[in-house]
């Protein structure tokens, strides 16, 4: 049977615990400190000496002392540990960050865990916090959720316009669909002669008209809808919660809108229309391709009718 370690060569502990790049801070119930090794002193500045038979909050002011007290009541009770993630709680004491990688952090990111320490007779009234510096996992972590939300947000927009693309425009309405039994309208619209434009004035300058007709869109539709260019210069709007007496009316305002207004490209005016077609979830369908359908019938409607107006899908 091995010998129980003797309490004179305790030094030894303490020599690990000022070498090792951990925070550790013992504390009575009191929340008085007990224990402050080198981590702590090189991150706050305060000497050992000056820390121990401090009240902890004295010395972190910025802490929630009715939290901290709480989950240090619950470690005594239950007598296991309890942890904190930076996911959670950036920090529990706000220290600078000194990382060079990651020196751009404002602040060390830390997990932490408190642990309850028993005495010989079993009984606790010490606990001992251990902080982790978890900046460059954090700010790591941080970049790359940054990254695949970019991704993601390049993966459904379209360039040109900023709007959805085709792909994720009708994924939107698949949803929309089979949340919806009634009460959804479509709407799609295109520029008129929009060829005549790029012939006349270039491919800029139909750019332009494109970037000018999203910005109508956007101008137009609520929190709620989702706009997309379909194609070329096609644009599709989905609108949630809307019959077609309202469908239409904001066809009616976008067309207004739009015929009213003009685009400068290098010093030429550029005058246009837009055609649009409205298709409501007014009647039964096989899936949500057969309302983009009917949508896109009705918008060839106003095309043949002679562009430049807003018509519905009568069945």
């Amino acid at each position: 049977m091995r010998n129980r370690m003797d309490f004179s060569e305790l030094h030894w502990l303490l020599a690990i615990v000022q070498s090792i790049d951990v925070g550790i801070v013992v504390l009575d119930l009191e929340c008085q400190v007990q224990v402050w090794n080198s981590f702590m002193e090189n991150r706050s500045g305060v000497q050992s000496k000056d820390a121990i038979d401090r009240s902890f909050f004295e010395l972190f002011p910025e802490v929630d002392q009715e939290w901290f007290s709480r989950k240090l009541g619950r470690v005594v009770a239950l007598g296991t540990p309890a942890f904190t993630i930076w996911k959670q709680r950036p920090y529990l004491v706000r220290f600078k960050n000194y990382q060079p990688i990651t020196g751009q952090g404002e602040f060390m990111f830390q997990n932490t865990t408190l642990l309850p320490l028993r005495s010989s007779n079993s009984e606790i009234h010490h606990v001992c916090l251990v902080i982790y510096d978890v900046t460059d996992v954090a700010i790591n972590s941080q970049a790359l959720q940054g990254a695949n939300a970019q991704l993601q947000h390049l993966s459904r927009t379209d360039h040109l316009t900023q709007l959805y693309n085709r792909g994720h425009w009708e994924q939107s309405v698949e949803l929309a669909y089979h949340r919806q039994s009634h009460g959804m309208s479509l709407v799609m619209l295109d520029i008129d002669h929009f060829k005549s434009i790029n012939d006349r004035y270039g491919h800029p300058a139909g750019d332009a008209v494109i970037r000018q007709v999203s910005t109508l869109i956007r101008q137009h539709v609520r929190a709620g809808d989702v706009a997309g260019r379909y194609g070329g210069e096609e644009f599709a709007l989905l609108l949630p919660h809307t019959d077609h007496d309202g469908a239409c009316k904001l066809a009616e305002r976008l067309r207004q809108a739009v015929e009213q207004q003009e685009v400068i490209h290098q010093g030429q005016s550029i005058r246009f229309t837009i055609s649009l077609g409205v298709a409501s979830l007014d009647r039964p369908t096989q899936d949500h391709r057969c309302l983009i359908g009917w949508a896109d019938q009705a918008l060839y409607a106003s095309k043949h009718a002679g562009r430049n107006r807003v018509s519905s899908y009568t069945g």
